[in-house]
């Protein structure tokens, strides 16, 4: 059993627990839903305000007359806005008893919120990557922003693939 689940199941009261046992443990996966969807929400949050950040060094770039860099800051701008919108709009628990998509057991849904939380120290890397191009920037080293941005690049698409694989956390192969 996932730690995240066995740390959900703790925190229950006996009510909760009762109820569970009643409901086929709904009580449970709401909880599960509801962690997910606060982490998804801090997440696109913080998605959010590094997208606001890049845009102003894209236009402090593009005021400096560094070309080169301009073609790579737009694609970083088009891909954040593709992953926040991902995450924004995720599936977020489990289908109901009766829904046509199936139903998703606790331990999927605890594996699920695990993928969610390592997606954070992806932010993590991706927040460190902007400051740096942020302060070479207001420095002017060129040649160092230009690999720098490459990086930030890199972490972007890891973090795409990484929130696509949820998915398939999520539902086994439907027919």
């Amino acid at each position: 059993m996932p730690e995240t689940l066995e740390k959900v199941k703790k925190r229950q009261s006996i009510f909760g627990k009762i109820q569970n046992f009643f409901t086929f443990g709904y009580g449970t996966k709401e909880d599960l839903r509801e962690l997910d969807k606060n982490l998804r929400d801090y997440y696109w949050d913080n998605l959010r305000e590094l997208r606001h950040r890049w845009e102003k060094i894209y236009l402090d770039i593009v005021e400096s007359e560094q070309g080169t860099i301009v073609k790579s800051l737009k694609r970083i701008i088009k891909t954040l806005d593709r992953v926040s919108s991902e995450i924004q709009r995720s599936d977020y628990g489990y289908a109901g008893l009766f829904d046509r998509k199936g139903s998703i057991r606790e331990a999927r849904l605890g594996q699920v919120l695990n993928h969610d939380k390592s997606f954070g120290e992806t932010l993590d890397k991706l927040k460190e990557a902007i400051n740096k191009v942020q302060s070479d920037v207001k420095m002017k080293l060129w040649d160092i922003v230009q690999k720098e941005v490459e990086d930030v690049e890199n972490i972007l698409q890891t973090m795409e693939t990484g929130w696509r694989e949820r998915e398939k956390l999520f539902r086994s192969l439907e027919v």
